[in-house]
């Protein structure tokens, strides 16, 4: 079976159909093992269903399987007298309900065709993966941690047969929210853990996320999270967002603790899902590219800046005629050489540079999930790009 190829899912679940160890995977268990292979961390380093082939599969094909696999596996724990056909059914609706303008896939760019091959296009569309134009884009990695907000909301949807994007929506959101929290309760923070802030805002799929500093337990609703899982996620992605490659300092150990206590958990859990990051990090930092840096923010930006810089420079000329032609645009830029814009200005030039980049399609990094973050990298460099004229408001 290659998840790369047509026909994949169908095979997946032929190959199903004689495991008999399908009936009897609880959702307990299933959690256990997508932590164990790193898919609630992001990044999966395996699979887990076992791969009797000769494949070799990329991250991008293991996530894939992980996120199918869990799904099924959702089905056949929730639904007596499982089928496959349903499950696929189930699940093409599923996704139906959770498409919108917001979500990263549209449905209605998936042409007609089988089910299962709609299904391949939408799990395909769900996933991002490390190795795309931002190598090290630990945003993408952020994202698929979220992917399991999916696999519980398959199963709200087959529990209470109502439309999950509720349900999805205020999930992501707690769990952001919660994330946010966590990383500002840094005792220090420096510029790079407020980048990681704006990135993390910068991958949520149904929601748009506050990160207003003054946010506190008392914004979030973790009441209606009674389930066992649902609070383990919550915590063991809390403890992804605040890992470096030291000890947890004070207020974040207190953070996660504070945490533990609204969620109900013991202090054992907490521990355990500390201790499980860290171990998972350390044994497989060296095949991971974000983990292999005490400060992924940093060097994100620090990588990205070197590319964006030459796109800048090769895209000089087209960049000033663009930024010259727009008057509203240079107005905003030479006032901001002489005092502080408003928010609603700010929002203005960033609108506005960011059109400009959608005509220049060596730019189309700044339109990407998280590109608006690099902005200021653009701004940087348009004093140089400008005549002489502009920079004596300086």
């Amino acid at each position: 079976m290659n998840p790369s190829t047509s026909g994949w899912i169908e095979k997946f679940l032929r190959d199903l159909d004689g495991d008999p160890n399908l009936p009897q995977w609880s959702f307990d268990e299933l959690y256990l093992d997508l932590r164990r292979v790193g898919f609630i961390y992001g990044t999966s380093i395996d699979t887990i269903i076992v791969n009797d082939s000769d494949i070799v599969y990329s991250e991008e094909e293991k996530t894939k399987i992980n996120l199918f696999a869990a799904l099924v596996i959702t089905y056949y724990d929730t639904i007596e007298n499982a089928d496959k056909n349903d499950c696929v059914d189930a699940l093409v609706q599923f996704y139906g309900f959770l498409d919108t303008k917001k979500s990263i896939f549209s449905l209605g760019n998936i042409l007609p065709g089988n089910k299962n091959e709609k299904l391949e296009k939408i799990i395909h569309a769900r996933i991002q993966t490390n190795e795309s134009l931002f190598k090290k884009n630990f945003s993408h990695l952020l994202t698929n941690a979220l992917l399991f907000i999916d696999v519980l909301a398959f199963e709200y949807f087959l529990i209470h047969d109502k439309n999950p994007f509720e349900y999805a929506s205020k999930l992501e959101e707690t769990l952001t929210n919660t994330v946010f929290l966590a990383l500002n309760s840094k005792k220090e923070q420096d510029e790079y853990d407020k980048l990681l802030v704006k990135l993390f805002s910068s991958s949520v799929r149904y929601t748009n996320i506050s990160t207003e500093e003054e946010a506190s337990f008392d914004y979030i609703e973790l009441d209606p999270y009674t389930d066992e899982i649902e609070k383990k996620y919550i915590l063991d992605l809390t403890s992804l967002a605040v890992w470096n490659d030291k000890e947890v300092d004070k207020g974040e150990q207190s953070f996660m603790l504070a945490l533990g206590t609204e969620l109900e958990l013991s202090h054992t859990v907490i521990a355990e899902s500390i201790d499980l990051v860290q171990s998972f990090i350390n044994q497989h930092k060296e095949d991971i590219s974000f983990f292999n840096y005490s400060n992924p923010a940093l060097h994100f930006y620090q990588q990205t800046s070197r590319t964006v810089s030459v796109l800048i420079l090769r895209n000089k000329k087209r960049l000033i005629k663009e930024i010259s032609e727009s008057k509203d645009l240079m107005i905003l830029l030479g006032q901001s050489t002489m005092r502080d814009l408003s928010k609603e200005e700010k929002q203005q030039v960033k609108k506005q540079l960011l059109d400009i980049c959608k005509t220049i399609p060596s730019l189309a990094i700044f339109i990407l999930p998280g590109g608006s973050l690099l902005l200021p990298l653009l701004v940087k460099f348009i004093p140089q790009l400008l005549p002489s004229a502009f920079n004596e408001n300086k």
